[in-house]
């Protein structure tokens, strides 16, 4: 081919070779046995520029060597790197690899847990450390040249979201931003953003996964390709669902016939038939589904389930079933890594960690993989799967966010997760996010994601999922207490609102009302056909029309003083209630017999009682219902007086937290009660007819021209078009009044509490908004005001701890039920201190219009973690604590790190001559022992 080239053509070549070699970016491709990818190159280029990037691509793309890049750049040019990671695992693993290729002397770690060498040129970090270096003015900045934000799409994580944004929107205009994310549906709109407050920002998209994902449904015995092969298509083009899954579906369909139905003739006929056909569609087990991926060559294979607990019991299942994925060589070879990993575990902690299941699965090559496990059996995991020696995992979806783990195989077992409210349907970004680990680059010629076959399934639905790649970014940024007296400190209020006014959520609020602007003017065109329609030639209508309204609003108002009536009754009704008293629950979820256990008190004069917008006052009584429950209801359930269909005795033995004990208490009540049948409640009679108002517009309307109207109906159908439209747009402007400056007027309430409080003062911060800035989490202000009240002076380190606890910890599903096991004496009346300044500090929020539904202000302190880091605090032993707690050891360690953090940060912040200050760090050294301090992930 060079010979075939002109003299200038081979001198251009020449040329374009030697300038290609002067670059950067030719040393750094040198160091992979692989050849970057064409938005690698990209990428990299547009760094060596000068610009920053914004990429966004699959999961297992090799965006990281992006990342590395800028790594690459900084050493070469005598300048620091920060790559920072959204969790700490992310960062241990990011920190050994850059050690591997640069050596330990060049690279640093900061977590909350660890500090390596964080002077060194390279440092990967948490988002977090960043965000409260640049805040401190650290002098670990000095010289940056490069910040890497791994995983970025993690700002719309609504609890810890903001601080990617703070770190954008703070870092010095000096740095180039290198931004690796998820493929994200509107990464333009983000680049625009970011191009905005870090200038030049090129976004470079890449949807090309490097190892083709094919997607299957497993159904019985047999797997099904999902999409319909066609001959010679691309990849894109396989879009036609597999035809034998709708036929199977369709026929699972016509065999489900409804109970109704089985008198008719035949129906027993048929189904013998049926049994004698292919028989019922069944969803796999657990180990049919590994024994049939291993014998399709298809392991290793990640299994998602969105629970714990079915987690451990599908490792549980296999080795029920005799599974063994290991030879006895790799056996061996498992149990050394174990023994190895573990031998800072004492003896006695074993048993208690469950070790000995843990590791017969392990040997036999299944494990599971979520946030309840030690850390450290969670790094093991991790680590054999990526040496091939374990080849089923079964995790929960945390495991799809970040840890470099990837598989041959992914497997979904259902499509539908609790999301903490309610049970929803996994969404298109979801599925794409959680199938993205299948196919290990330069292992795998493909990947496989499969789905297993449920009843009522959808073959339509899934495939709208696999085919569908929406997954929006959407900013989670809210002000904070922590975040207000940094930024005035720094820059005075003035300054602090336009950088605020400059963050992604409000950059996305004022492209919204760009659409919202375009819907109004829409509106008002059609409100003016709708006001032609209905012109009536006999009279003004709207007026005739709002006569009508005044009517109909008349009659609901009459209806609301009754229901208002009915309400009153209820709460008299609940008030009469005793222990024992078997009552019939009108309405609700627990609807249905239930015992009275506590009658409950007003809620309002409950001082650790959370706010209910919707029944502040009235009893809650704490009930156990016929289906072996213990909860506290509210004046919503009874929207009718209850009374007493009898009475029982609650025997003293009776224990609320023993599943047995609820059983037999829950069978003597059903017993009891017999067959209680309610009463149907009637509704209320209307006092329309007796309602001289009423009788009155009716007169008024009546005696209207327009009533007379020959096209009346006709005319008010198009008036009530019209009053609908104009509500909805009314409605329309005050969605663009609302969202136009919405983080700088929260910002203004967030300011305006703090100057009441003395945190503030003008421009200035006081010296007790100094020590608020030194203080991070949700709960900063109230921590605060603990420090600055002397809640804690008293306190010893255990009782410290377990105080400092209801600061981080939040239960995972909220039930106050049960009131949670408090420690006794100082710490009991320091905690109910602390619920009380709570208390304050949420009216104060009232009176400045913060809410906690809008993602700002201080949520209610929860009790739930403190006995049991009081006891660990104390020296009990792990099984004591543990069995006490009734929680995951994994979950123990994670809340005790946290509580560590903030220790660390009262022990900073508290007034130098405070016992506070002493005993914090005391504590820390109390909790950070055994299992806290041998796991060395968070």
């Amino acid at each position: 081919m060079t010979d075939e080239m002109s003299p200038a053509e081979r001198y251009a070549a020449d040329r374009r070779r030697a300038a290609d070699q002067a670059t950067a970016l030719a040393p750094f491709r040198a160091l992979y046995d692989f050849d970057l990818d064409p938005f690698q190159i990209a990428a990299c280029q547009a760094l060596e520029a000068g610009s920053g990037v914004l990429v966004a691509a699959p999961t297992g793309s090799g965006k990281t060597i992006v990342g590395e890049f800028a790594v690459h750049l900084a050493l070469a040019g005598g300048r620091k790197c920060f790559y920072t990671t959204p969790i700490k695992a992310l960062s241990n693993q990011k920190f050994s690899d850059l050690v591997k290729r640069y050596g330990a002397d060049k690279v640093g770690l900061l977590t909350g847990d660890n500090s390596v060498n964080g002077d060194a040129p390279v440092v990967v970090m948490t988002t977090e450390v960043l965000r409260n270096m640049l805040y401190a003015g650290s002098s670990a900045l000095d010289g940056l040249g490069y910040v890497v934000m791994d995983e970025v799409h993690y700002l719309s994580d609504r609890f810890r979201g903001a601080v990617w944004e703070e770190v954008i929107i703070h870092l010095p205009q000096s740095v180039t931003l290198v931004s690796l994310s998820a493929t994200v549906s509107n990464a333009e709109e983000f680049g625009d953003w970011l191009d905005t407050v870090r200038g030049s920002t090129e976004v470079i998209v890449s949807e090309h996964r490097p190892v083709p994902l094919w997607q299957h449904v497993l159904a019985g015995r047999r797997m099904y390709d999902l999409f319909e092969e066609k001959e010679g298509a691309a990849e894109a083009a396989r879009r036609e669902v597999n035809p034998d899954l709708v036929r199977l579906a369709r026929m699972e369909n016509q065999r489900t016939v409804h109970p109704r139905d089985r008198h008719k003739r035949g129906y027993e006929a048929d189904r013998e038939r049926e049994r004698r056909s292919s028989g019922k569609v069944w969803t796999p087990s657990r180990a049919d589904v590994i024994e049939r991926l291993d014998s399709e060559g298809l392991l290793p294979a990640i299994t998602f389930i969105f629970s714990r607990a079915g987690c451990e019991a599908a490792v549980q299942q296999c080795l029920y079933a005799g599974l063994r994925l290991n030879s006895d060589e790799n056996r061996e070879r498992v149990r050394a890594i174990v023994q190895e990993r573990t031998k800072a575990i004492p003896d006695e902690d074993l048993h208690v960690l469950k070790y000995f299941e843990w590791l017969e699965g392990l040997e036999r090559g299944v494990a599971a993989h979520h946030a309840g496990m030690l850390p450290t059996f969670k790094e093991v995991v991790e680590e054999l799967f990526l040496k091939g020696l374990v080849k089923a995992v079964f995790a929960t979806e945390t495991l799809a966010l970040g840890i470099n783990m990837p598989a041959r195989s992914v497997v979904l077992e259902k499509l539908v997760k609790w999301n903490g409210e309610t049970h929803a349907d996994i969404t298109p970004g979801e599925y794409t996010q959680l199938t993205g680990r299948a196919g290990r680059r330069g292992i795998d010629v493909e990947g496989h994601a499969v789905v297993l076959w449920q009843r009522g399934f959808d073959p339509g639905a899934v495939a709208g999922l696999a085919g569908t790649r929406t997954y929006p970014l959407r900013s989670s940024f809210k002000p904070s207490y922590n975040m207000a007296v940094n930024l005035v400190g720094q820059f005075g209020r003035h300054r602090s609102r336009e950088l605020l006014e400059t963050s992604f959520a409000q950059f996305q609020a004022d492209r919204s009302v760009v659409g919202i602007s375009k819907q109004v003017q829409r509106n008002e065109e059609g409100l003016d056909g709708y006001k032609e329609s209905m012109t009536c030639h006999l009279g003004n209508f709207d007026d005739y029309m709002r006569l009508r309204r005044q009517l109909k609003e008349r009659e609901a108002e009459l209806s609301r003083q009754g229901a208002t009536q009915r309400r009153a009754a209820a709460s008299d009704a609940l008030e009469k209630l005793k222990p024992g008293d078997i009552i019939h629950v009108p309405a609700g979820k627990y609807a249905g017999l239930a015992l009275v256990l506590e009658p409950g008190v007003p809620a309002g004069r409950s001082p650790g009682h959370r706010r209910h917008e919707d029944h502040q006052d009235g009893p809650r009584p704490l009930v156990l219902t016929a289906e072996r429950q213990v909860k506290r209801l509210a004046q919503i359930d009874f929207p009718v007086p209850v009374e007493a269909v009898d009475r029982m005795r609650i025997p003293k033995s009776f224990n609320p937290r023993s599943p047995h004990s609820r059983r037999d208490l829950a069978s003597a009540m059903r017993t009891k009660a017999g067959h209680y049948e309610p009463e149907r409640h009637r509704k209320s009679r209307a006092a329309a007819a007796d309602d001289t108002e009423i009788a009155r517009m009716r007169t008024e309307i009546r005696a209207h021209p327009c009533h007379g109207c020959d096209e009346r109906e006709d005319h008010a159908r198009w008036a009530e078009r019209y009053h609908r439209l104009a509500r909805d747009t009314k409605q329309l402007e005050r969605r663009i009044e609302g969202r136009t400056n919405t983080i700088a007027r929260t910002f203004d309430r967030i300011c305006g509490l703090l100057t009441e409080l003395g945190y503030l003062q003008g421009e200035q911060v006081t010296a007790d908004g100094k020590r608020l800035a030194r203080l991070y989490g949700e709960l900063d202000l109230l921590a605060s005001e603990c420090l600055r009240e002397g809640v804690w002076d008293g306190l010893g380190p255990a009782e410290l701890a377990a105080c400092v606890s209801a600061l981080v910890f939040e239960a995972r599903q909220s039930d106050d039920a049960l009131a949670p096991k408090l420690p006794t004496g100082n710490a009991k009346e320091a905690l109910a201190e602390m619920v009380r300044i709570w208390g304050r500090l949420d009216a104060l929020e009232e009176d400045h219009r913060i809410h906690q539904t809008e993602g700002v202000g201080q949520r209610e302190p929860d009790l739930g973690f403190a006995w049991p880091v009081y006891r660990w605090a104390s020296g009990h032993g792990l099984d004591a604590v543990l069995s006490d707690a009734e929680m995951p050891a994994g979950d123990f360690v994670r809340w005790c790190k946290q509580v560590i953090d903030v220790l660390g940060q009262i022990s900073d912040a508290a007034p130098t001559d405070s016992p506070v200050r002493k005993n914090a760090r005391k504590a820390v050294e109390a909790l950070r022992r055994g299992v806290v301090a041998y796991s060395s992930v968070g």
